[in-house]
């Protein structure tokens, strides 16, 4: 997981996340996310692009991340 995070994040121009994310009350998003750094161990910043906004992503929430071509995501992207 972290080295997919690291590839997104040193070629941001060429690279966002897509994954399944958990909020704290357990309800399940699909996300599409362009990290930002980490913060520390257990999480890290990123644009998510289906908020448009800055978010920080618990780790242990995510799943099924997969790196995605930049140029394959239109904005705005519908969060489902």
């Amino acid at each position: 997981m972290n080295q997919v995070l690291r590839k997104a994040m040193q070629r941001s121009d060429d690279y966002v996340i897509e994954m399944d994310y958990s909020d704290a009350q357990g309800n399940q998003t699909h996300r599409v996310v362009s990290p930002i750094r980490f913060m520390g161990s257990r999480r890290f910043l990123g644009l998510c692009l289906c908020r448009e906004q800055p978010r920080q992503f618990q780790l242990s929430r995510c799943k099924n991340l997969r790196l995605v071509p930049a140029d394959q995501i239109l904005m705005p992207v519908p969060m489902s």
